[in-house]
Protein backbone atom coordinates (compact mmCIF):
# COMPACT_ATOMS: atom_id res chain seq x y z
CA UNK A 1 0.00 0.00 0.00
CA UNK A 2 1.36 3.46 -0.87
CA UNK A 3 2.42 5.93 1.77
CA UNK A 4 0.76 9.34 1.92
CA UNK A 5 3.48 11.79 2.93
CA UNK A 6 2.06 14.76 4.83
CA UNK A 7 4.50 17.65 5.41
CA UNK A 8 3.06 18.69 8.76
CA UNK A 9 0.45 17.38 11.18
CA UNK A 10 -2.20 20.01 11.66
CA UNK A 11 -5.79 20.33 12.79
CA UNK A 12 -6.99 19.36 9.30
CA UNK A 13 -8.97 16.10 9.09
CA UNK A 14 -6.98 13.82 6.77
CA UNK A 15 -9.43 10.89 6.97
CA UNK A 16 -10.48 11.19 3.32
CA UNK A 17 -6.84 10.57 2.25
CA UNK A 18 -6.66 7.19 4.00
CA UNK A 19 -8.22 5.45 0.98
CA UNK A 20 -5.00 6.21 -0.95
CA UNK A 21 -2.61 4.65 1.54
CA UNK A 22 -1.02 4.88 4.97
CA UNK A 23 -0.68 8.40 6.36
CA UNK A 24 2.81 9.48 7.46
CA UNK A 25 3.41 12.88 9.04
CA UNK A 26 6.85 14.28 8.27
CA UNK A 27 6.73 16.94 10.99
CA UNK A 28 4.42 18.32 13.64
CA UNK A 29 3.99 21.41 15.71
CA UNK A 30 5.43 24.83 15.09
CA UNK A 31 7.76 25.06 12.09
CA UNK A 32 10.72 27.36 11.58
CA UNK A 33 10.30 28.15 7.88
CA UNK A 34 13.96 29.21 7.68
CA UNK A 35 15.37 25.86 8.90
CA UNK A 36 15.26 24.36 5.41
CA UNK A 37 18.40 22.23 5.78
CA UNK A 38 17.05 20.66 8.96
CA UNK A 39 13.74 19.75 7.30
CA UNK A 40 15.51 18.45 4.22
CA UNK A 41 17.60 16.10 6.39
CA UNK A 42 14.58 15.02 8.45
CA UNK A 43 12.37 14.44 5.40
CA UNK A 44 15.09 12.68 3.37
CA UNK A 45 15.71 10.29 6.25
CA UNK A 46 11.99 9.60 6.74
CA UNK A 47 11.41 9.16 3.00
CA UNK A 48 14.45 6.97 2.26
CA UNK A 49 12.20 3.96 1.62
CA UNK A 50 9.57 5.85 -0.36
CA UNK A 51 8.22 4.31 -3.54
CA UNK A 52 7.16 5.59 -6.95
CA UNK A 53 3.53 4.90 -5.97
CA UNK A 54 3.56 7.12 -2.87
CA UNK A 55 1.67 10.42 -2.69
CA UNK A 56 2.45 13.84 -1.30
CA UNK A 57 -0.58 15.42 0.32
CA UNK A 58 -0.09 19.14 -0.17
CA UNK A 59 -0.72 21.00 3.06
CA UNK A 60 0.98 23.44 5.39
CA UNK A 61 3.94 25.67 4.65
CA UNK A 62 4.97 25.94 1.03
CA UNK A 63 8.64 25.35 1.85
CA UNK A 64 7.85 21.95 3.39
CA UNK A 65 5.89 20.92 0.29
CA UNK A 66 8.80 22.02 -1.90
CA UNK A 67 11.30 19.98 0.10
CA UNK A 68 9.15 16.84 0.02
CA UNK A 69 8.47 17.31 -3.71
CA UNK A 70 12.18 17.65 -4.49
CA UNK A 71 12.97 14.46 -2.59
CA UNK A 72 10.28 12.41 -4.34
CA UNK A 73 11.11 13.75 -7.81
CA UNK A 74 14.83 13.16 -7.38
CA UNK A 75 14.22 9.58 -6.19
CA UNK A 76 11.44 8.53 -8.54
CA UNK A 77 11.31 10.95 -11.49
CA UNK A 78 7.72 11.81 -10.69
CA UNK A 79 5.46 13.29 -8.05
CA UNK A 80 2.01 11.98 -7.14
CA UNK A 81 -0.01 14.71 -5.47
CA UNK A 82 -3.17 14.62 -3.40
CA UNK A 83 -4.89 18.00 -3.46
CA UNK A 84 -7.74 18.69 -1.03
CA UNK A 85 -11.10 19.59 -2.52
CA UNK A 86 -14.49 20.37 -1.02
CA UNK A 87 -17.48 20.26 -3.32
CA UNK A 88 -21.09 20.42 -2.15
CA UNK A 89 -19.97 19.63 1.38
CA UNK A 90 -18.05 16.52 0.32
CA UNK A 91 -14.39 16.39 1.32
CA UNK A 92 -12.11 14.57 -1.09
CA UNK A 93 -8.72 14.64 -2.74
CA UNK A 94 -7.77 14.97 -6.37
CA UNK A 95 -4.90 12.86 -7.67
CA UNK A 96 -2.41 14.58 -9.90
CA UNK A 97 0.66 12.78 -11.25
CA UNK A 98 3.53 14.69 -12.81
CA UNK A 99 6.19 12.66 -14.60
CA UNK A 100 9.41 14.52 -15.18
CA UNK A 101 11.06 14.31 -18.64
CA UNK A 102 8.11 12.58 -20.29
Amino acid sequence: MPTIWIPNASTHDFTAAEKYGDLYFLSSGKINRFATSKYYRDFADAMKNSSKDDFLLTTGLTVLNIIATAILISKHGQINLLIFKTQKGQKSYLERIIKINE
